[in-house]
């Protein structure tokens, strides 16, 4: 069969579509790789009006609590002294299912939590797992265009599932952890948060350290059986949802212990593991964890659309204090999400009420677009530089420079030639072997529906983490 060559809308062809184009290679993403921003922007429209992915959710108010000083890593004032508070609202979802899609189903969880501070909102947009399926944003289409549904079918394909996995190998940690016992909370209280990317921290002196964000449930990691979790999909589709509410109604306010990871700037470029690669873990043992503070949801939404519905969050909304790394997919987020709400709930969408930040400053000169529902800045004038006392903008938040070195190029973000087995085997070996054995029984019985040329390049990956990962599937799976 004659191979297709792969174009971009406009007909032009593509020189690489798994690898984003940088600076150098550890260095950010260029604007200038149009065919990356032509995939997220696509793919950003595939629907109307319902999120592409984490379209069924449940959301609450709260507030976080600072309980150690972490001033000597960040200036942010969320974290300027002990006792602090800080008003928060959290949306917590799943991934692959629409909107009316049941809760108990194997899939990742979101966790995004939206930070009122008074120098704006920081946007924390996690998930339930630490890492991820894939470490560089163009190929996120693609894979979630093989968790949802069939083109012809209109159904769930796991054939699709394991072909892309089996043709990404980074992607073995996050399928480790999917089906494991993890991979189908019991609830929302009862999961962890995880900024997952590495971040970074200013201080005042202008010191940049690299940071990962944990929120652990206070309540205790519990899970759900598989078989368990299908009897209640056919009896309470909406059971997460209705359990969160419910909690908070009784005044049982779930909590998370919220820490960091700090690693220095310079322990970056000799690190074992690449620190920008989302579907790696840095070891507690090199970097431990520090607490940080406590957050808490203890009040329920009003009103679902008002407050869930139209929650808008973003990568790209951090305070001074708080920003970015050269994580490729971070880099991409940072365009994808906001420009996600743009076409979901129009260019106003940071003026909604559950998006507007409590500090009441929005010194801008955007002007006019759908929705704008406030006095769009009257007479007020609207363009920079002026004579008339507009806003303008203040060098003291300015970043220190980050260093940049190396060709634009694509890179693929790998260290060593088993990068992408040891974690996934250290994992597996940590669990107890009741558990191995439902990880394996839970991939199988999802593998072994995909052809069979496909479970043995699943398998080759399983044995390359560990062998008796790899044999346990074959075995399930009558091979």
């Amino acid at each position: 069969m004659k191979e297709k060559k792969l174009t971009t809308a406009a007909g032009i062809p593509v020189s690489d579509n798994q690898t984003s184009l940088t600076a150098g290679e550890r260095g950010p993403t260029l604007l200038q790789d149009h065919y990356l921003l032509e995939k997220l922007a696509h793919f950003n429209r595939e629907r109307i009006a319902e999120r592409v992915v984490h379209a069924k959710a449940a959301g609450a108010h709260g507030s976080f609590t600072v309980t150690h000083d972490i001033t000597h890593y960040s200036k942010a004032k969320i974290f300027s002294g002990v006792g602090k508070k800080t008003d928060v609202f959290g949306r917590f979802s799943t991934v692959a299912g629409e909107k009316g899609s049941a809760d108990t189903v194997r899939d990742v969880r979101g966790f995004a939590l939206k930070f009122y501070t008074e120098e704006g909102n920081w946007d924390m947009v996690g998930n339930n797992t630490p890492v991820f399926f894939i470490r560089d944003a163009i190929k996120f289409p693609d894979f979630i265009h093989t968790q949802k549904r069939d083109p012809q079918t209109n159904l769930r394909n796991e054939t699709a599932w394991w072909d892309f996995w089996s043709n990404v190998p980074e992607a073995l940690h996050q399928v480790t952890i999917l089906f494991s016992d993890r991979g189908i909370p019991r609830g929302i209280p009862y999961m962890n948060g995880y900024g997952s990317h590495t971040y970074s921290f200013l201080n005042a002196k202008d010191e940049r350290f690299w940071v990962k964000f944990h929120f652990k449930t206070r309540q205790g990691i519990q899970t759900m059986m598989q078989e368990e979790a299908d009897r209640i999909v056919g009896k309470d589709a909406d059971y997460h949802t209705r359990q969160l509410f419910e909690t908070i109604e009784k005044g049982e306010y779930p909590q998370w212990t919220f820490y960091i990871q700090v690693m220095p700037e310079k322990e970056a470029e000799s690190y074992r593991w690449n620190p920008f690669d989302l579907t790696k873990v840095w070891p507690h043992s090199d970097y431990p964890l520090i607490e940080v503070g406590v957050l808490e949801m203890n009040r329920n939404p009003e009103n679902y659309f008002a407050e869930v519905e139209q929650a808008a969050f973003s990568p790209a909304n951090v305070v001074p204090g708080i920003s970015f790394s050269p994580d490729k997919m971070l880099q991409a987020r940072i365009f994808a999400y906001a420009d996600a709400h743009r076409y979901r709930l129009g260019a106003n969408f940071e003026r909604l009420p559950i998006n507007c930040p409590h500090s009441g400053v929005h010194n801008t000169y955007q002007r006019d677009g759908m929705m704008r529902f406030d006095g769009n800045a009257g007479a007020a004038v609207n363009y920079e530089p002026n004579s008339f006392g507009g806003p303008k903008a203040d060098p003291a938040y300015k970043e220190p420079p980050l260093k940049i070195s190396g060709d634009a190029d694509r890179y693929e973000q790998k260290r060593g030639v088993d990068d992408d087995y040891i974690q996934p085997g250290n994992l597996y070996r940590l669990m107890p072997k009741d558990e191995q054995k439902r990880l394996i029984k839970n991939i199988a019985g999802s593998l072994k529906k995909a052809p069979v040329e496909i479970q043995n390049k699943m398998i080759a990956h399983f044995n390359k983490a560990d062998e008796s990962y790899g044999t346990g599937i074959a075995k399930e799976c009558g091979l």
